[in-house]
């Protein structure tokens, strides 16, 4: 529009080539970012070849703009600063046929040129700043979220190992009057040995991982028990009585699940509810499904969004770094992402081997 307007107001018509020719400028754009560099030359080309179709002076056109920001945005300060000089050069000194304009012309050029540069630069460094404070963000909510579970994990260890000094203490003391019942005492023990064991493996994967706890780690900790499937009932009934309406369907023996797996299953639910009731927001109807197989245990939970009208909040995503790290401990998958006009969670948990055998 530029062009046209420009050659009606200094030759009293449009050149049609030269027309064509500021199109096909427009047309190497697609390609900035894969070749930042060759569309702005192609681009200045198709620049100065519209001199050989019309008297109008050269200016920065939208595509000579674009062009210009793309190749001082995606490359290094020198080659940058090169196509700035080159830009200036090339809209000022080249005009075909024509004697070159005078001096005075250069600065509008310069100063332009300098105006989009600066821009990119500008920009530039905001997103590098801002993708810094999403990474240092989000490394902290993994750092935390490490800590929690780590103390959950050690509730869990606290209580199975309280559990076999009791299983010893009553095996003993029924040693000699009653061997059956030292028998299953004993065959208790073992069982709730090896899952000390297991989640001992968890919590010290956690702790390798790179948390040191600390001072910092030990805040907030609590005796309470930690919550398992059993109070999976409880979640969901604090979720109608928000405005959510949620429905819950098992299928499985899921009581029998260990305990780190339980608590995992449970710490899933409660964040994607959570979520619902943030992005889903009232009135939004969720699906909670719970399946128990053999070998693994799988977790869906479904919204299907929010109400016409309804404001949907933004939220950083850290609740879903956290759930992940979780699900990533137990060497499952965790999948996240919109369906059908609302928003689905699925993670799958493999279970341990002597809870597969026993499950069976």
């Amino acid at each position: 529009m530029g062009f046209t307007v420009t050659s009606q107001m200094d030759q009293g018509h449009v050149p049609v080539a030269g027309c064509l020719v500021t199109v096909v400028a427009s047309l190497f754009l697609p390609a900035r970012r894969r070749a930042p560099l060759a569309v702005l030359v192609c681009v200045l080309a198709a620049n100065l070849a519209t001199g050989w179709f019309s008297s109008v002076g050269l200016h920065y056109g939208a595509a000579t703009i674009i062009a210009l920001y793309t190749a001082v945005r995606h490359s290094r300060a020198v080659v940058g600063a090169t196509a700035v000089v080159g830009c200036v050069a090339v809209l000022h000194l080249f005009h075909p046929g024509r004697p070159a304009p005078p001096l005075i012309e250069l600065a509008p050029n310069a100063v332009s040129a300098l105006f989009v540069a600066g821009a990119a630069v500008a920009v530039g460094r905001w997103q590098h700043k801002a993708e810094a404070q999403r990474r240092r963000l989000a490394e902290r909510a993994v750092s935390d979220e490490r800590r929690r579970i780590a103390r959950e994990l050690h509730d869990v260890v606290a209580h199975h190992l309280t559990t076999m000094q009791l299983l010893a203490g009553g095996a003993r003391a029924n040693l000699d009057r009653s061997p059956e019942a030292a028998r299953e005492a004993l065959v208790a023990l073992e069982g709730s040995g090896r899952s000390a064991l297991h989640e001992m493996r968890h919590l010290l994967d956690v702790l390798r991982a790179g948390d040191e706890g600390g001072e910092e780690g030990r805040e907030g900790a609590t005796t309470a028990p930690q919550p398992g499937i059993g109070d999976l009932d409880r979640l969901v009934e604090d979720s109608r009585r928000a405005g959510l309406p949620t429905t819950l369907t098992t299928e499985g023996d899921l009581r029998s699940l260990p305990p780190g797996v339980a608590l995992t299953v449970f710490r899933i639910v409660q964040e994607a509810l959570t979520n619902a009731r943030k992005h889903a927001g009232h009135g939004a109807h969720v699906d909670v499904e719970l399946t128990r197989t053999v070998h693994e245990v799988r977790v869906t939970v479904t919204d299907d969004g929010p109400r016409p009208g309804h404001f949907v909040a933004r939220g950083t995503g850290h609740g879903l770094v956290g759930m992940r790290e979780r699900v990533v401990l137990h060497g499952g998958t965790l999948r996240v992402g919109p369906v059908s006009g609302g928003f689905a969670v699925r993670a799958c948990l493999p279970l341990p081997a002597d809870r597969q055998e026993s499950y069976t």
